[in-house]
């Protein structure tokens, strides 16, 4: 037994056959992680009777909440689990898993934080993915922030895993990411991020055990951001327009590659341009995807994993 330290944590995870059921032994993949706060919250409420005295009396129990950030690095073969739960299983083929948003029902799932050198196991299940953050740059690491909404956690001195599958580790870079409108690399981008929404709608039912009944998807948005250098009016024409434009951000590494398409995208009308010193002067804008005319956002993974099914 020692002290558990970050280097040691091991992230297990497994899709639940049933909501807020805990698999047990078998299907689960070690995948890697950057950080977690992940882990079940009760909180307590102040007493406020009077008629006590002075002295404060005991406070009660409130409901329990598992709502937090997983940040995970995108990668070509573990990502693809992350964008299942999010957008629910893909359609493969020739090795191109394609995710879409916007459907009806999406999985859930367990994840547990394991510290063999307590030993502790903490399975945080029914979770349901809610918003997906990428940025964009062009030097560092590639990570996306995942917020969780789950049911509730529990520990264990053992481990609920079995023997995990694993994973290959093939990190895509900020390097060699590539931004494209309407199919045409965009120049003169200094940085950009985009954020996918479920706009999960937890189900705050009155019950016993004080978690959450379920947790619903709502309507599926996606907003962002670009920055650019001002060197040329291309945004700014496309801003002014009105009309609605097709954004694609991607990254590759050999065989394998990382697509999202957001098939109708919108910016405001006018975007500021401050000067601020001598430097080049930037343009920020700020943008809305609509999925009118199919998808807000559709995900193409590319690489041997045979099925995340």
């Amino acid at each position: 037994m020692g002290r558990f330290r970050g280097s040691d944590a091991l992230l297990d995870i497994a899709f639940e056959g049933t909501y807020g059921t805990i698999p047990n032994g078998t299907g689960y993949t070690r995948v890697p992680f950057i950080s977690s706060n992940l882990g079940a919250e009760q909180g307590l409420i102040e007493d406020d009777l009077l008629g006590m005295g002075r002295e404060a009396q005991d406070p009660t129990d409130d409901v329990i909440t598992n709502n937090g950030d997983l940040v995970v690095p995108v990668d070509a073969e573990a990502f693809g689990y992350w964008l299942k739960l999010f957008f629910g299983a893909p359609v493969t083929a020739s090795g191109v898993h394609t995710f879409s948003s916007g459907a009806s029902s999406l999985p859930s799932m367990t994840a547990q934080i394991g510290a063999p050198t307590v030993p502790n196991y903490e399975k945080n299940f029914g979770l349901r993915g809610n918003t997906m953050r990428i940025a964009l740059s062009r030097r560092g690491l590639l990570n996306a922030t995942l917020g969780l909404i789950g049911k509730g956690s529990t520990d264990a001195g053992t481990s609920s895993s079995g023997t995990p599958a694993g994973v290959t580790v093939s990190r895509f870079a900020q390097a060699v990411g590539e931004i494209k409108k309407d199919g045409s690399q965009l120049a003169s981008i200094v940085e950009a991020e985009f954020t996918f929404s479920n706009n999960l709608d937890p189900v705050e039912t009155i019950r016993p055990d004080s978690m959450i009944e379920d947790v619903d998807p709502g309507k599926a948005t996606v907003s962002g951001s670009i920055t650019a250098k001002f060197a040329d009016t291309t945004l700014l024409t496309a801003a002014a327009s009105g009309a609605p434009m097709e954004l694609s951000f991607g990254w590759a590494k050999g065989d394998d590659s990382l697509l999202f398409t957001l098939e109708r995208v919108f910016l405001p009308r006018r975007a500021k341009k401050p000067v601020q010193g001598q430097g080049g002067v930037q343009a920020t804008f700020n943008f809305q995807a609509s999925g009118a005319d199919g998808h807000v956002l559709v995900a193409e993974l590319t690489n041997e994993v045979g099925s995340y099914a």
